[in-house]
């Protein structure tokens, strides 16, 4: 599933959100609003993990869609 239809399909996937990155609250899930950028970072800041994993992180995450 590409970018773009993960931010149009959002509050469908909050839920597999918060199961893969059960530290996110659902205040970061509402600020992310789908927004992929956004999501590394929320995951970069809760984790306390570097940019880069937290990206390869969420490429597997969409892989899995």
């Amino acid at each position: 599933m590409n970018s773009d239809r993960i931010a149009g399909n959002w509050k469908q996937l909050t839920g597999k959100v918060k199961e893969q990155w059960g530290k996110l609250t659902d205040d970061d899930v509402a600020v992310i609003e789908g927004k992929r950028d956004q999501l590394i970072g929320r995951i970069q800041e809760r984790y306390g993990i570097a940019k880069e994993k937290a990206a390869e992180q969420v490429a597997a995450w969409e892989r899995g869609l």
